[in-house]
């Protein structure tokens, strides 16, 4: 019998990696292609992050739930900060975890860049997967500090005290949304962060002051209404100010609807968002030289 041989050329397809000149476009569907490398970059920092500690995940808890309980000491009792009618320690605590979600990622993705130096030398890949991971990578102690923020309202339901119980609206359907650009606003602003690290080091010690510095400009432990209502389109160019609010809005059922304030902060996000995505692509080619 005879046989037949049939032979299949392959078309192999070929990559030419040269450096970009000047302003160039972003490339979004090709760091799509690579949604994987984000997903497996993801849990190699939710891996590491918990590796050979006593308390596990247990710190996505501890760290915002004591914060809290230094707010409601100094702010709340001794200082007789407003709440916008709700009690304060759900106040303080609605407030921190957005915020926590927020500063982890800023953090994260300032540094991503050089502390992944050996990945950013040796392989090719969209360099924007790395911070884009980063920021992502907070959901995680996001999700376990929501769990607290529950058990709060709960046991503020189930207090015989009209003036403490927490009823939501339908408002709280918006809820992803103010998750959504508290990540936009970080990733933003961890684009220009990760690239100025990999010339400028001093980026590493500007990043903890940044955070601490904007922690006290947002509206965590007092609400934005104690601001004058014509310098509250001015406070909004924070917009980890819209983030707040609005979380609060959506979540605790507050009177006050963010209105002008979130509009201000979404539009400071997005351009934020933008202009680092396009330095942080100008940057990029290189990162490899001079990481």
């Amino acid at each position: 019998m005879a046989q037949t041989e049939i032979s299949t050329t392959q078309q192999e397809e070929v990559i030419r990696l040269q450096p970009s000149r000047g302003w160039t476009a972003l490339n979004l569907p090709e760091v799509w292609r690579y949604r994987e490398l984000v997903y497996f970059l993801i849990w190699r920092d939710i891996k590491v992050r918990y590796k050979q500690t006593a308390l596990g995940a247990a710190w996505a808890i501890i760290q915002p739930f004591f914060t809290m309980v230094v707010f409601t000491i100094f702010f709340g009792k001794l200082a007789g900060v407003p709440s916008d009618g709700v009690p304060y320690p759900i106040f303080s605590y609605t407030g921190l975890l957005p915020w926590g979600l927020f500063a982890k990622a800023l953090s994260d993705a300032g540094r991503s860049m050089v502390a992944n130096r050996s990945m950013i030398t040796k392989v090719y890949f969209p360099r924007l997967v790395i911070p884009i991971a980063s920021v992502l990578s907070g959901l995680v102690d996001f999700a376990i500090g929501s769990v607290v923020l529950i058990g709060m309202i709960i046991y503020y339901n189930h207090i015989p005290i009209p003036s403490a119980q927490i009823t939501p609206t339908a408002a709280i359907i918006t809820l992803p949304f103010f998750i959504l650009l508290a990540l936009i606003t970080a990733l933003g602003v961890g684009l220009w962060l990760s690239a100025l690290n990999v010339k400028y080091r001093d980026i590493n010690y500007v990043i903890p002051f940044l955070t601490q510095f904007w922690l006290f400009i947002t509206p965590i432990a007092y609400p934005s209404s104690i601001v004058p209502e014509q310098w509250r389109w001015l406070y909004a160019l924070n917009p980890m100010t819209g983030v707040v609010e609005g979380f609060r809005w959506a979540l605790l059922g507050v009177e006050t609807a963010p209105g002008l304030m979130l509009a201000v902060s979404s539009t400071v996000s997005i351009l934020t968002l933008i202009s680092g995505m396009f330095y942080f692509r100008r940057m990029e080619r290189t990162f490899a030289d001079i990481v």
